[in-house]
């Protein structure tokens, strides 16, 4: 048997006559009565000891501390185990203190321990559905899914996000829990079952669109990345038909504007933007980790988040390097210099997604230099005219999907159409 812990009948009484004075407590003082009452009143007290590690963790003095971060939400999570099975909250505060000490675990570089908490918050919140402590069973669920995916372990992740999907509404356009799936179904191989998911949120989306109830700018993103898609499965047929319905659509922003929900979602764009572009980054493993593409960038891990962000000085010096070169030798450098172009682009471009509609001034000169290089691949006498092609309309759809995103839309209708003529 455990020994019986001691308690301190003293500190007890201090800390009850602390809490019931008449007097605002801070959370510090708060903080040091819970701990003490929490081992002689645990159902009471444990789940407010919980909420107040919690809120001090999260404290802006701690910011450049994520020793002290990581400590705090380690007892939240020791806090939240304890808490009684019976207690109807007990789910919701165990998810939101393993997810705090998840996250500083990636922080400070310990992705193993991190994934174990990840394990741990699934297994909990799975069985809070079960005991219907929490409504949806994708509760706890999306945290694994991202990391599985950052470490390349996507039939996984895939099969995470499908059992989320599937157990929700089946007419809810669900944009993320939709891209997600799709995006770890195509990224394990499964193309025909990732066109199947993709093309499901291309039907409601189009059905909310006619409805009133989404921008055509969402579904004009949507049809554009599907499109993609096909083209990629050999599909060429449906691939020019999505283009011709997001075509129709954009002629019709150009006409009218967005006289309809005009509050299309920034992030929406540069996450399909993003995953258009995954296949030019070096492939995800336990070694490498690297962005779960098809998740909102808040869902990344902070260690991966920060590596791909920190490396945008790498690609533009990159850029810098092979600028001279590939005007002097074109033919070798120049396809080089556009692909290092295209992934700085990418991540310029989830880097902006917060200035809104100020987005315009900073991102327009990068999506104009990859229509420029691109049209001077094409003007090259030796070039492979279906290279040029194809690096032309990609870079020509990349900025009509991005004048759309700043509402631009006459501008964007003019590319898209010069983009689509291209290959159709």
């Amino acid at each position: 048997m455990n020994p019986t812990r001691r308690v301190d009948q003293d500190a007890v009484l201090r800390a009850r006559t602390m809490l019931l004075g008449s007097g605002e407590l801070s959370l510090v003082q708060k903080l040091e009565a819970y701990r003490v009452l929490a081992e002689v009143s645990p159902r009471a007290y444990l789940p407010k000891l919980c909420r107040a590690l919690l809120s001090r963790g999260y404290d802006g003095e701690f910011r450049s501390r994520p020793d002290i971060q990581l400590a705090l939400h380690a007892e939240a999570a020791s806090a939240a185990r304890r808490i009684d099975t019976a207690e109807p909250t007990r789910t919701a505060l165990l998810v939101d203190a393993l997810d705090a000490y998840r996250y500083t675990l990636y922080a400070t570089g310990r992705r193993a321990e991190g994934l174990a908490v990840c394990e741990e918050m699934a297994a909990a919140a799975r069985r809070g559905f079960e005991d219907k402590q929490v409504t949806s069973r994708a509760h706890g669920q999306h945290r694994l899914a991202a990391v599985l995916a950052e470490e390349g372990r996507h039939r996984e992740a895939a099969e995470i996000y499908g059992s989320s999907v599937q157990s929700g509404d089946p007419d809810d356009v669900d944009f993320w829990g939709r891209v997600e799936w799709a995006a770890e179904l195509d990224a394990a191989g499964q193309r025909t079952e990732a066109l199947d998911v993709f093309g499901r949120l291309v039907d409601l989306t189009r059905r909310d669109c006619a409805a009133g109830g989404i921008s055509p700018a969402v579904l004009t993103w949507e049809l554009v990345h599907h499109s993609h898609m096909f083209g990629t499965a050999g599909l060429g047929s449906e691939a020019r038909a999505a283009r011709k319905e997001a075509l129709v659509l954009l002629e019709e922003l150009g006409r009218t504007g967005e006289h309809r929900n005009g509050n299309n979602d920034l992030d929406w764009w540069a996450c399909l933007f993003a995953l258009s572009g995954r296949t030019a980054e070096p492939a995800a493993s336990s070694r490498t980790p690297a962005p779960p593409f098809g998740s909102h960038i808040h869902r990344w891990s902070p260690d991966v988040r920060h590596t791909y962000f920190e490396g945008i000085p790498a690609l533009e010096a990159a850029a810098a390097a092979l600028a001279e070169p590939a005007r002097t030798d074109p033919h070798n450098l120049l396809t080089e210099l556009i692909a290092v172009h295209r992934r700085l682009t990418i991540r310029s471009a989830l880097s902006s997604t917060k200035r809104t509609h100020r987005i315009l001034k900073p991102l327009r000169p990068v999506f104009d230099e990859g229509v420029t290089l691109a049209r001077r691949l094409a003007g090259l006498p030796a070039a492979s005219p279906d290279l040029s092609r194809e690096t032309l309309c990609r870079a020509l759809t990349d900025r009509s999907m991005f004048l759309v995103a700043a509402k631009q839309h006459g501008e964007a209708y003019e590319d898209f159409r010069e983009a689509a003529a291209l290959v159709d």
